[in-house]
């Protein structure tokens, strides 16, 4: 396909990502979760492993993080859904959501921290099943 030559296409690339934590919540489930954290005042955890410790160096209370999981427990051969699991509302590609449902099940979400003790991190604004893979943390600029 000439795209592909244009572009550089690779799909089959192998990405590895190995996560740096876990995510603690009162989540049991993913239909417990909220649509979106911005609408949880949900409290939890971050437990990040003892070898990034000097990567959590100025990330303080009451500062906005970035997280990135991965939903270990979301379908990942959904390719389309209705928005917000409402079924009057038409089914739309992944894509085009924010749906868990999806090939590759990464999701992200800003949280406040309320907490730093060592590799603990206390946040609010979560809505990750406990036990939730932590991939990455960022600042929000």
């Amino acid at each position: 396909m000439e795209i592909e030559k244009e572009y550089g296409e690779n799909t089959s690339l192998e990405i590895v990502l190995r996560p740096i934590g876990v995510i603690r919540s009162s989540i049991a489930e993913p239909g417990q979760a909220p649509k979106q954290g911005g609408e949880s005042a949900i409290r939890g955890k971050l437990i990040v492993d003892e070898q990034y410790r000097e990567g959590l160096i100025g990330v303080e209370e009451g500062a906005k993080i970035l997280i990135l999981y991965w939903m270990h427990l979301a379908e990942r051969d959904v390719l389309q859904v209705h928005p917000r699991g409402d079924r009057t509302r038409p089914m739309r590609g992944v894509f085009s959501t924010r749906s868990p449902q999806r090939p590759n099940p990464v999701s992200l979400q800003i949280v406040e921290v309320t907490r730093v003790r060592g590799t603990v991190i206390d946040v609010v604004g979560l809505d990750a099943v406990d036990g939730t893979p932590l991939l990455d943390i960022k600042c929000v600029l």
